[in-house]
C-alpha cells in the first residue's frame, strides 16, 4: 500500500510544487547513486540552504522519501539514509522466487483470461512512454497493480499474508532497483510475458516466467548492491 500512496502522494505535490519534484528527484539520486550512502544523515537547513527552499519543503520532501523507504527519521537524529543488509536481501529473494510463482500460477488458474486484459494494457506502449519520461513511480504503481491483481485472484488467505509481510520488507529495494538505469525497461519486458502467458491461461510457463523475473531481479541487485546498500 505504501508504494501506491507515495506515487500518488508525488503526483500532487509535484504540480502543486514543481520545485518539490527537482529535490525530490536530486536527493533520490545522491541515494541511489552513493552520493548519500546508507547511514548519512540528512541536515534540513542545509539542504534548505543549497536548494533556496524552506524547511517546511524540505520536510515535506523527506516525507516522500521516507514513504518510499529510501531514508528514515530517528527523534533526535533526524533524517539518515536506510540501510539494508546484502545477506538478508538474498533470503528474500530466494522467498520471493517461490511465493511470487506460486502466486502467479495461482491467479493464472483460478482467474478468467480477460482479468489480465487491464494490465496487459497498463505494461503496454504507454508504460515505454512513461519510463522515457523518466516517471518511475508510474512504473511501481504498475508494478504495485500487478501484484495485488495477483494476489486478489490467487484467492488463498495464507500465501496473501506472507506475501504481504515480504513487501513490507523489501519496498526499498524494489523502489531502489527500479531507478537502476535499464532495470525498469527489462522489468516491463518480463511482466509482458508473464501477463501473455497469463491470459493464454499457460499457468506453468507464468510460473516459470516469474521465477525468472524474481532471480533476474537479483542478479541485478548482486550487481549494483554497492550502489544500493
Amino acid at each position: 500500500m505504501a508504494a501506491r500512496k507515495s506515487s500518488s502522494t508525488v503526483i500532487e505535490l509535484a504540480s502543486a510544487n514543481p520545485g518539490t519534484e527537482r529535490l525530490l528527484g536530486e536527493l533520490r539520486r545522491r541515494i541511489v547513486c552513493h552520493e548519500l550512502p546508507p547511514g548519512a544523515r540528512l541536515r534540513e537547513q542545509d539542504l534548505a540552504n543549497e536548494f533556496g527552499v524552506s524547511r517546511a519543503r524540505i520536510r515535506e520532501t523527506f516525507g516522500i522519501l521516507e514513504e518510499r523507504g529510501l531514508i528514515e527519521r530517528i527523534p533526535n537524529r533526524g533524517a539518515i539514509v536506510t540501510r539494508l543488509e546484502a545477506d538478508k536481501v538474498k533470503e528474500l529473494f530466494e522467498v520471493r522466487e517461490v511465493l511470487e510463482a506460486q502466486m502467479v500460477r495461482l491467479a493464472t488458474e483460478k482467474a478468467p483470461p480477460e482479468t489480465w486484459d487491464a494490465l496487459i494494457e497498463l505494461f503496454g506502449p504507454s508504460m515505454d512512454e512513461t519510463l522515457a519520461r523518466n516517471d518511475f513511480d508510474a512504473y511501481a504503481e504498475a508494478n504495485y497493480q500487478f501484484r495485488r491483481q495477483c494476489i486478489a485472484a490467487a484467492d488463498n488467505e495464507v500465501l496473501s499474508n506472507l506475501l504481504d509481510s515480504l513487501y513490507d520488507r523489501t519496498q526499498v529495494l524494489i523502489r531502489r532497483l527500479v531507478l537502476v538505469p535499464g532495470r525498469a525497461q527489462e522489468g516491463i519486458r518480463q511482466h509482458r510475458g508473464i501477463l501473455a502467458a497469463m491470459r493464454a491461461g499457460q499457468a506453468e510457463e507464468a510460473e516459470r516466467l516469474k521465477r525468472a523475473n524474481i532471480r533476474d531481479a537479483r542478479d541485478w541487485f548482486t550487481n549494483y548492491q554497492k550502489y544500493l546498500l
